[in-house]
């Protein structure tokens, strides 16, 4: 099992790229994988049904006591044949469903077969943590499928909308899922199940978690008051509609139901909650089924009926109800899913799926009207059909409970309910197939109707089959579901069994009876065309009108927040930081403090010119004289590190310091050159308070954390740790890219980041480069010919070709400089120098592990490379210096530094675990090598990645967009 749940991963990633070779046919290869799944789940059978359900785990995070573990018991069975079997039609179904309309298509498969691996893992895991994951999970692929259409704006609401309707559910489930994971002290179903049912005692913390986890199973499946994201659903395509939203998404809720149901049914909120909603829920969308004129919308209000009687039965929690709930919910799946599919064929053949536009179909399309009659059939509870046998069941198992109030209500509802299912199941026929008559009761005209391929009806065909022929396999459907119902309590009744006949009993006649008012609420509908609303106002209107108050909200908070103005915003933030962390010095102490006037001679120097410099900037009238004047505090750090045994924080910060002066100077050269040219400076007593304020609160913070530990610093232990475990002597490198290195994979999220925003800012129109490509093309000789080169009015050129000139070419970018801006000293030194400084990096990146050094110190002086090339040569000389896209190197640096964190797992290691090699080779002697390197070389990709996107950005960008701005040409 853990196996196929990799391989329907596996073949979802690879499925865009077969769809890209193979067209539509890759179909076939997405539903063998639910195929084989399906054939395993076949082969599990006899150990399911004896008992012996199969378990297979992985252990995942330990710390937690969360495991990949897959449980198949007699419930996950069922689910499993559900959700692999109509997955592999619904795949199938697809490659006739996208035939020539294949834009997208291949996302599509990889998402649906995705969505498919999702559901497979979900109904049989027995972690409760991880069932929340692939919840989520399955709510964010269905935001994909249902958005298909994307170009359209109703898919993209009905997308969002369903995503944050299920999420708020999910995530109110998982605040009860780990109330429940806590109080248990395991997150194992099973374990949570047998600890509960051998000690069910009264617990309010249970009860609020069983509630919360209920919150997310209603919202899943669409019961009310979250019912109204199904219908707006149906604007996805037909195979999502037949698959997420008969059998297998919205099943999901109901599997949730059915699995606490055993254990937590008798508890105190369980049953008012699942019965009333459940019944209301029913009644509600088989009222509005029968105002519908659309096919897709008929069934899916349908569907919505259906899935308050599937919470109704199984959240009833008894045994005989349990038994003929997972019946119900075996038919659902097979007649709802085919009625999905003959709707999409009779879209994809008419371009309609209204009813008023459906005249004469039946008599042309025979086999497809009777399938889909025999699905409504079992919809509606017709003998033989497996809806009957399952109906038949749940009124049997209802008739028993009707001794209590509770059990009265229910029988009510759920007659009352096969009542509106058979009127809607009777009007999704007539309007599908039958000829309809014009107000004078003449025959309308026919529409006509190209025969479908064979092998696009296959898949309604055999559901809507099985609808059929599982009805006369009652009995042994029996042996199959009792594994499941025999976990509930009998209630005092005997148990029920599955059958096709039981005799004339009172649950006959109700199916009956439930079925011939159905004719005549249909009749009646169909006679007085009724389409009046029953409420003023619907959920979905509740909806959007939420949503509406919440855009306002945000509108209105922003607007009154943010202003515009850059020192409010500084300022807003410094004032809370001093608020919170004067109120934590205020209520945290007494306080014990440790001070020292200075640990070396150095301090005493260096720290008098930062305090200066610091006070000088305050005054300083020019925005450069004031980022020169800051940058001297930084400069003295490295004074200080560099005097206090730390020399990689002393490389690190003058790099820092240096790349941030030029990210300054680029950002500078575009705004007013003084101070308040355009903005005078106002508040200066209040900027003056706030700066003391935070200057004050700085210090005490450093002077009670100095004294305030109560422990011996793991930072100690770090020296025989790095050599220990990082096989390295460099404390701080070792540190960031082994002992700390999930530290510093969050540090380079951050850098991506930043790098992104600042884009993200510049960019306009897009994100990619395309300053390298707009260097004028070279003639091949200049390529081809080492050099000199020559600079020539056509540009630079060999030697050979202008012989008589002496105008070495330096750079080749900075022929493209305007002459006053260009320096031929700075273009010699910089060719002279460029490449030494990249072998300097290279050093700095493999040498770190030992001496100073590192990934980021070394990718800094690379940087600082690049950015001489493009102080020399201008923008079109970076772009020959680094001919590629900042963000392939961002992104690989990332891949790569992920990747070192993930491949220890396949070897039963813990996360960047590193592994240390050494050898001896012929001339060049003893070699080291330890793994963590390449997460270092990750690091030094991502750090030259990030300078070479804001030089491009508020570089080279903001001087084209300058350019054009004066109508030249860049």
């Amino acid at each position: 099992m853990l196996i196929l749940l990799g391989v329907f991963a596996a073949v979802a990633l690879t499925l865009p790229w077969l769809v890209g070779r193979l067209g539509v046919s890759a179909f076939y290869v997405a539903a063998l994988v639910p195929g084989v799944a399906f054939a395993h789940a076949i082969a599990m059978t006899p150990a399911v049904l004896a008992g012996s359900p199969p378990f297979e785990s992985v252990a995942w995070i330990r710390p937690l006591g969360v495991d990949i573990s897959l449980y198949m018991d007699t419930l996950g069975w069922i689910m499993t044949l559900i959700v692999t079997g109509v997955g592999a039609l619904v795949m199938l179904y697809c490659r006739w469903y996208f035939a020539g309309h294949e834009g997208g298509t291949g996302l599509f498969a990889g998402v649906l077969l995705a969505f498919a691996g999702a559901m497979y893992g979900l109904v049989l895991t027995d972690d409760i943590i991880v069932l929340v994951m692939l919840w989520e999970v399955t709510s964010v692929l269905s935001y994909l499928l249902i958005g298909h259409y994307h170009a359209r704006g109703a898919s993209r609401r009905a997308a969002l909308q369903a995503l944050l309707v299920t999420t708020i559910g999910g995530l109110v489930m998982l605040i009860g899922v780990v109330i429940l994971a806590a109080h248990f002290g395991t997150s194992s179903m099973t374990a949570i199940f047998a600890a509960w049912t051998a000690n069910p005692a009264t617990d309010p913390l249970v009860a609020a978690a069983i509630i919360m986890i209920l919150v997310g199973a209603l919202s899943k499946s669409a019961i009310f008051p979250f019912h109204f994201w199904l219908p707006g659903a149906m604007t996805a395509p037909t195979p999502v509609s037949a698959y997420l939203h008969a059998a297998a998404m919205v099943k999901a809720g109901i599997y949730l139901i059915a699995r606490f149901a055993p254990a937590f049914a008798d508890i105190e909120p369980w049953r008012p909650i699942v019965l009333s909603l459940g019944i209301f829920t029913m009644l509600l969308g088989g009222v509005q089924a029968l105002r519908e004129t659309d096919l897709k919308r008929i069934l899916a209000f349908g569907t919505v009926s259906q899935l308050g009687m599937l919470t109704v039965v199984l959240g009833f929690g008894e045994r005989n109800t349990a038994l003929a709930g997972l019946a119900l919910l075996l038919g659902h799946a097979l007649f709802k899913s085919a009625l999905f599919l003959v709707v999409g064929i009779i879209d994809r053949q008419l371009s309609t799926r209204d009813i008023r536009e459906l005249s004469g179909v039946g008599r042309q399309a025979p086999t497809l009207a009777v399938f889909a009659i025999l699905a409504v059939a079992s919809m509606a509870g017709v003998i033989p059909t497996l809806g009957f046998v399952a109906k038949e069941a749940a009124l049997t198992s209802l008739l028993e409970a009707a001794t209590q109030p509770a059990g009265v209500l229910t029988l009510i509802g759920i007659v009352a309910g096969s009542v509106l299912t058979t009127a809607y199941g009777l009007r999704f026929v007539w309007g599908a197939f039958w000829t309809k008559k014009d107000a004078a009761g003449a025959p309308l005209k026919r529409t006509e109707w190209p025969d479908p391929p064979m092998g696009f009806l296959s898949a309604p065909v055999l559901l809507g089959g099985l609808s059929l022929a599982t009805g006369f396999v009652a009995p042994q459907l029996d042996t199959a579901l009792s594994g499941y119902a025999d976990t509930l309590p009998d209630a005092g009744a005997e148990p029920y069994h599955l059958a096709l006949w039981h005799g004339l009993e009172p649950a006959l006649f109700l199916s009956l009876g439930s079925i011939a008012l159905g004719f005549v609420v249909f009749w009646v509908i169909q006679r007085t065309q009724w389409q009046k609303r029953l409420l003023p106002f619907t959920a979905i209107d509740v909806y959007n009108a939420t949503m509406r108050g919440i855009a306002r909200l945000a509108v209105s908070v922003t607007s009154t927040t943010q202003r515009g103005s850059l020192p409010v915003y500084v300022g807003t933030i410094f004032v809370v930081f001093v608020a919170a962390e004067a109120t934590a010095l205020i209520a945290g102490g007494p306080w014990k403090t440790e001070l020292e006037g200075w640990q070396t001679p150095m301090q005493i120097v260096v720290a008098p010119i930062m305090i200066l410099a610091g006070l000088v900037a305050v005054r300083a009238r020019k925005r450069y004289t004031g980022v020169v004047l800051v940058s001297v505090t930084g400069i003295g750090m490295v004074l200080l590190f560099a005097t206090s045994g730390a020399p990689d924080l002393a490389l690190t910060q003058i790099l820092v310091e240096t790349v941030t002066m030029v990210a300054f100077a680029l950002v500078l050269r575009r705004i007013p050159a003084r101070l308040g040219e355009h903005n005078a400076s106002v508040a200066p007593v209040i900027r003056g308070v706030i700066a003391v304020a935070v200057g004050v609160t700085m210090a005490a913070v450093a002077i009670v954390a100095t004294g305030a530990r109560i422990a011996i610093p793991i930072s100690e232990s770090f020296p025989n740790l790095a050599y220990e475990i990082g096989h390295g002597t460099n404390v701080v490198n070792v540190a960031l890219v082994d002992l700390r290195g999930w530290d510093t994979m969050g540090e380079l999220s951050v850098l991506i980041l930043a790098a992104t925003g600042v884009a993200s800012l510049v960019f306009v129109t897009h994100r990619s480069d395309l300053l390298s490509s707009g260097i004028s093309p070279l003639p091949t000789g200049v390529i081809r010919t080492r050099r000199p080169l020559i600079e020539t009015s056509d540009g630079p050129q060999p030697r050979a070709s202008a012989p008589g000139s002496t105008r070495q070419t330096w750079l080749i970018g900075g022929q493209r400089m305007r002459p006053g801006t260009r320096s031929i000293m700075l273009e010699v030194i910089v060719r002279i120098l460029f490449h030494t400084i990249i072998v300097v990096s290279i050093y700095l990146l493999f040498a770190g592990h030992n001496l100073p050094g590192g990934g980021f110190a070394g990718g800094l002086v690379a940087s600082m490379a690049l950015v001489m090339r493009y102080v020399a040569g201008g923008p079109y000389e970076l772009g020959a210096a680094a001919p590629t896209d900042a963000g392939r190197l961002l992104g690989s640096g990332m891949a790569l530094a992920v990747a070192c964190a993930i491949v220890p797992i396949f070897f039963g290691q813990a996360p960047l675990t590193s592994t240390f090699f050494e050898t001896t080779l012929p001339v060049i002697g003893h070699v080291e090598f330890v793994t963590s390197t390449l997460f270092d070389v990750g690091v030094y990709l991502v750090v030259i990645g990030l300078v070479l996107d804001v030089l491009r950005s508020l570089g080279a960008e903001v001087d084209r967009q300058a350019y054009e701005a004066r109508g030249r040409v860049w």
